[in-house]
Parts: C-alpha cells; sequence; structure tokens
C-alpha cells in the first residue's frame, strides 16, 4: 500500500465510520514505533511533523528517514506538517515530499487567513498535496505554537464560507478541545462536528485528542472526525518510557543504549497501537 494522500485517508475513514490517528513523532524512533504500530494493527496512520521537529531535525534528514521507513509498507500512510504559521516552512516541506500541510493563520483576521490558505492550497496542489485549515487557535501551546487562551468561536456561516472558498480537504474546528494535558475531562461540542460536516462534507479534524474519553472519541468520529490528533501522550510515552529504563539502569549499573531503544520503541508502539484500537482503525487497511 504505502504512502497515499490525506485526503484518500480521510475520505474514506469518514465514509466507513472510523477514525485515524494522527501522531506526532519526534524522532527517528517515534516514527519507526508509530509506524510499526500501525503494521501491527493493519491500520492506516498520519505521520505528523511540528514546525520544531522540522527545523530540529532538518527536512533533508527528516524526509530521508519517512522514505526509507515507508519503502514497502502494507498499510496507507501519510506524511502531514502540523500547526505551522510559516508560509516558508510549508514551501520547504512541500518541495521536500510532504503530502499534507496545516497552515495555521489562526492568530491572523479571517480574511486574511482565508486569503493565505487559498494560495496554500494552490501551491500544496501543484506537489499533488492537500491541506488542512483552521480559522480558531486551539487552547494550548504545543512545539512553542499556540496559545493558552481559547480564541473566539466563528459563526458556522462564517466556517462554511472559509471551508468552501479556500478548498481544504480538511478542517479544524475549536469544540472545547485543546493541546496538552487536559486538568478535567473536557465539555466538547459535537453538534458543532456535525453542522459542519453536513454543511461542507468535509472531513473534520478533531485535535488534542489526548486526554479524551473513549465515549467522547465514537461520538466525535461518528459526527465526522475523521482525523484524530495525538500528540501529547506520544511525548509522555517516549519521556516516562526513557526515565524508568535509565532509572533501572542506574540502579543495576548496566549502560547499554540499543536495549533502551528496544524499550522505548517497544512502548511507543504499544501506544500506537492502543490509538488504533480506540478509534476503531484496527483491520482498515485497503
Amino acid at each position: 500500500m504505502g504512502v497515499v494522500s490525506l485526503k484518500e485517508i480521510v475520505d474514506r475513514s469518514m465514509r466507513d465510520g472510523y477514525g485515524v490517528p494522527a501522531i506526532n513523532i519526534v524522532n527517528d524512533l517515534t516514527l519507526e514505533s508509530v509506524l510499526a504500530g500501525a503494521v501491527e494493527r493493519r491500520s492506516p496512520m498520519i505521520v505528523q511533523t511540528s514546525v520544531k521537529t522540522v527545523k530540529s531535525i532538518g527536512s533533508d534528514v527528516l524526509f530521508t528517514m519517512w522514505r526509507a521507513m515507508t519503502a514497502g509498507i502494507e498499510v496507507p500512510v501519510c506524511l502531514h506538517l502540523d500547526h505551522c504559521p510559516e508560509r516558508a516552512v510549508i514551501t520547504e516541506c512541500l518541495d521536500k515530499g510532504w503530502n499534507s500541510v496545516l497552515f495555521d493563520g489562526s492568530t491572523l483576521p479571517v480574511e486574511e487567513n482565508l486569503r493565505q490558505v487559498v494560495e496554500v492550497v494552490a501551491e500544496a496542489r501543484a506537489h499533488g498535496a492537500h491541506v488542512e485549515g483552521e480559522i480558531e487557535a486551539i487552547k494550548g501551546v504545543e512545539d512553542d505554537v499556540g496559545s493558552d487562551e481559547e480564541s473566539k468561536r466563528q459563526s458556522l456561516d462564517v466556517s462554511v464560507n472559509f471551508v468552501e472558498t479556500s478548498g481544504v480537504d480538511v478542517f479544524a474546528p475549536s469544540i472545547g478541545n485543546a493541546h496538552g494535558v487536559y486538568s478535567t475531562t473536557p465539555d466538547l461540542d459535537g453538534q458543532r462536528v456535525t453542522d459542519l460536516v453536513e454543511a461542507t462534507g468535509v472531513p473534520i479534524a478533531l485535535h488534542g485528542g489526548t486526554g479524551l474519553t473513549d465515549e467522547q472519541f465514537k461520538d466525535l468520529i461518528a459526527r465526522g472526525c475523521a482525523k484524530v490528533n495525538v500528540s501529547t501522550a506520544l511525548k509522555v510515552t517516549y519521556m516516562k518510557s526513557n526515565l524508568a529504563f535509565l532509572k533501572d539502569a542506574q540502579e543495576r549499573g548496566k549502560w547499554d543504549p540499543p536495549s533502551l531503544f528496544r524499550h522505548v520503541g517497544k512502548d511507543v508502539t504499544a501506544m500506537a497501537a492502543g490509538y488504533v484500537d480506540r478509534f476503531g482503525s484496527a483491520g482498515r487497511a485497503w
């Protein structure tokens, strides 16, 4: 199967009533492990990279890792640039081979955001790529992008006009969700998802998936959230797994990096597979 477009993945998942994990990776080990979770569960997977990750690793190295690790892969996968407010980084990633991007113009006036998204969509189409759009900042700072203040939600008419005029393939509305760790279970506006899907037919991206309940996932996926973002859970799993192994290594006085990598990789793979199971995408490889 291998690398396919974002639109192929989310259109099919919305049609068939399941959600596809969109997991933010941070290095080669997490990339390998997330892909392993998808293969293990026979699930589509959207691998996401933040601007911070692209800049820290470098787009050349990051895309070379992606190309090597997805060669011959037997499940549908897509490489997505998440929450990018920098047009130059979007251009860089599209030129390298990313087949999906999210231009984050949520801090801009709606009219300016729309003007730039139209340009990004045209640029992406020239590369055979697809675009996610948003007009409201999702609460919470993630990889140095975002705000701790929830932005004002736009009316349905404004949102529908944004989707239809821009031509985005996926839309990420604010429905009470947030990046990071929730202090309490959030009260989510599922009706807003239903209204947007009925008005536009465009799949919805649910941001802030870490910490939501199975009942919330089931309800929102049924309403049209075809792409479900997970970032914090990977970071927590990755760092806690490293910490636990290293504490044990210190106590035993045994230092073996390959064993550390295997331990952490196994935990990250299990985390990715767990979200596949929760979103109903297991066994959905085409």
